[in-house]
């Protein structure tokens, strides 16, 4: 296992169309996603995101990330530098199982000296803050 990634999967009783619109939704994440407060950008290969972070136990940054990788429905993978010593690669994941019934996995890979440290210090709220995230995105897209 790799041991520099944090991933959070969680069942979620809706069609992979109900919960993809709402990642497609950039303007709406602050509704599920209490990391992500801000998004704005174009999900698009190559799309540039600007987002509020605003993770557990750090101060509220700006973050800039890339899309590197979607497909509708499926998969949104981004990636953050912070320099040539600290990346990150975040993505959100639907596994379709049935026609109302889908995982959903929202997940962070650290990678880079800083981007390790990072990861081993701040693990426990990171962890907790993806759990939020997918508790907050099911919660909405079963109708909550």
């Amino acid at each position: 296992m790799d041991d520099t990634r944090i991933e959070k999967r969680i069942g979620v009783q809706a069609t992979s169309d109900r919960i993809w619109d709402l990642i497609a939704d950039l303007s709406g994440w602050g509704r599920w996603n209490p990391v992500d407060t801000d998004v704005r950008g174009a999900i698009a290969y190559g799309g540039r995101l600007t987002m509020t972070e605003v993770w557990p136990e750090l101060p509220e940054r700006e973050a800039l990330g890339q899309v590197v990788e979607w497909q509708p429905r499926v998969r949104l993978v981004w990636v953050e530098r912070r320099g040539f010593l600290f990346q990150s690669l975040r993505y959100l994941e639907i596994d379709e199982v049935g026609p109302e019934n889908c995982i959903l996995a929202a997940g962070i890979r650290f990678s880079g000296l800083r981007g390790e440290l990072f990861h081993d210090k701040h693990r426990p709220a990171i962890r907790r803050a993806h759990e939020a995230m997918v508790e907050g995105l099911k919660t909405l897209a079963e109708g909550g």
